[in-house]
C-alpha cells in the first residue's frame, strides 16, 4: 500500500535537504532514506552536492556516476555544451532487486585544487532549474550536502529557499554538533530574511548512548528525529556499497523516519525560536568552559629568529582574487565587475556570456544577474542600489531592459 495519497504531476516535490560534517555518514544516511521513501511508493531523486561525488555510490551499487560538472565541461571543449540533455547528468537504478526505481545525480564540483566547490554547486542548481527541476512528477528530492555551511554556494537551498526543510546529521562528538550549531544559524538568518526553509531536527549517526547530541538539541529548541546506532556490520556494508536497509533494525529505523517525513507527523520547528549557542553556552554542552585568557601575541623577533628582518611581503588580498582580475576577462565584463564590486560592494563569483542572455553574473555564490550588454550600465547600477536599499529578498535580476527590470 502507498505511505499516502500520491501527488499529481503538476506539484511540486518535496525538496530536503541533509546537512552535517563531513565524515559523519551524511551519504549512507541519505541514500538509505532516498532508498525507503522509493519503497514507500515514491519517485524520489537523490542529489549529490559534494565535489567528492560520492553521495550514489551506494544507491547504484558501488557505480560512480558522470557528474553534471564534469559532463558539461567535456561537451563545452568540444563546443557541444548546449547539447547537454537531462539523459546526460541523470540517472536511474532498481533497489532491492527490482523492489523500487530511484534517481541519482552527481552535481559534482572543479577539478581538485582548481576552483571553488560552492560556485560549481550554484551552477549545478542553474542548471538543473533550466532543465525543469521544480517540474518534474517527483515526490521528493533529496540533497546530500558537504559538511559546514561556509559559503554562499553550499548554502543554495537555504539563500533561495530550494530546500523545504533541512536535516542536520551530527554524531556526539564535538565536531560535529559544532558544525550542526552553525548550520542551525545559517538556517535561522535566511528564515529571518524572508526564506522559506526549516530545520526538522536532527539526525544522530553512530550513536554512542552518551546523550551528549540530545542535551544539545534541547539547548538549541531542535528534536531528535532519529537515533541509529554504531554498527560494524553496518559499517561493512555501506563501505562495501550496499544499503544498511537488508539489516531488519536498520531497516525498521529508516521506515520510522520515512512516515514521519510523509505523514508530517515529525514535531514542529518554529524558526524563529530555534537558539543557536554561542561559544560558551557550547563549551558547556561538553563540560568545558573557555578560560578567561587572552591570548598572547608572537612578536616578529621570535618569528623570524636568527634570520633577522627581511624585505617586506606583498599584502595578500581576498578581494585581488575576485573573477573581474582574470587575466582572459574582456573589458566589457571587467568594467561590469569592477562597478559592481566598487559601487555596491557585490562580489562576482561567477561570470558568463549567453548567447540568448548576454553577461550573465552570478554574486557572493546565489544571486544571478544577467546584465545583457555594458549598455546604459549607470542605469543598471542604480536599480540594484534600489533593490539593495529596499531590503528585499531576490535571487534573480534581469536589467536587458532596464527601463523595466525583472526581479524575484
Amino acid at each position: 500500500m502507498p505511505a499516502r495519497a500520491k501527488q499529481t504531476s503538476s506539484a511540486n516535490a518535496r525538496m530536503l535537504a541533509v546537512y552535517g560534517k563531513g565524515g559523519m555518514g551524511k551519504s549512507f544516511f541519505t541514500t538509505n532514506l532516498v532508498s525507503k521513501l522509493a519503497l514507500l511508493d515514491n519517485r524520489v531523486l537523490q542529489l549529490g552536492c559534494d565535489p567528492k561525488h560520492d553521495s550514489c555510490n551506494a544507491l547504484f551499487g558501488g557505480v560512480s556516476l558522470p557528474t553534471l560538472g564534469d559532463t558539461w565541461r567535456e561537451m563545452k571543449e568540444a563546443g557541444r555544451e548546449d547539447d547537454l540533455q537531462i539523459e546526460h547528468v541523470i540517472f536511474k537504478t532498481t533497489i532491492l532487486d527490482g523492489k523500487a526505481t530511484v534517481y541519482g545525480c552527481e552535481i559534482g564540483g572543479p577539478e581538485v585544487g582548481r576552483g571553488c566547490g560552492g560556485r560549481g554547486i550554484t551552477f549545478g542548481f542553474d542548471t538543473l532549474e533550466k532543465f525543469g527541476l521544480s517540474q518534474w512528477s517527483l515526490d521528493y528530492v533529496v540533497m546530500d550536502f558537504l559538511g559546514d555551511v561556509v559559503c554562499g554556494g553550499f548554502a543554495t537551498p537555504l539563500a533561495r529557499s530550494l530546500a523545504e526543510e533541512v536535516i542536520i546529521l551530527c554524531g556526539n562528538d564535538r565536531q560535529s554538533l559544532y558544525a550542526a550549531n552553525n548550520i542551525a544559524r545559517a538556517a535561522q538568518y535566511f528564515a529571518s530574511m524572508g526564506g522559506r526553509t526549516r530545520l526538522l531536527g536532527l539526525v544522530i549517526n553512530r550513536d554512542d548512548g552518551s546523550g551528549v547530541a540530545e542535551r544539545f538539541a534541547e539547548q538549541v529548541g531542535l528534536p531528535v528525529l532519529q537515533k541509529i546506532p554504531l554498527s560494524r556490520k553496518i559499517r561493512e556494508l555501506a563501505d562495501a556499497c550496499q544499503l544498511a536497509l537488508v539489516d531488519e533494525e536498520f531497516n525498521a529505523l529508516f521506515e520510522g523516519l520515512a512516515q514521519g517525513i510523509i505523514q508530517g507527523t515529525t514535531p514542529p520547528v518554529d524558526m524563529s525560536q530555534v537558539r543557536p549557542l554561542e561559544y560558551r553556552a557550547f563549551l558547556e554542552v561538553f563540560g568545558a568552559s573557555e578560560p578567561d585568557i587572552t591570548p598572547q601575541g608572537a612578536n616578529a623577533d621570535e618569528l623570524f629568529g636568527t634570520k633577522g628582518l627581511i624585505k617586506p611581503m606583498p599584502m595578500i588580498s581576498l578581494q585581488e582574487a575576485h573573477v573581474g582580475d582574470k587575466p582572459d576577462m574582456d573589458p566589457p565584463t571587467r568594467q561590469v565587475v569592477a562597478r559592481l564590486l566598487k559601487d555596491l560592494g557585490l562580489y562576482v563569483t561567477e561570470a558568463n556570456c549567453d548567447p540568448k542572455k548576454g553577461l550573465t553574473l552570478t554574486v557572493d555564490g546565489n544571486t544571478t544577474i544577467c546584465f545583457g550588454s555594458e549598455s546604459e550600465l549607470d542605469s543598471k547600477i542604480a536599480i540594484l542600489a534600489a533593490l539593495q536599499k529596499s531590503g528585499e529578498v531576490f535571487h534573480y535580476v534581469d536589467l536587458r531592459r532596464p527601463a523595466s527590470p525583472l526581479y524575484r
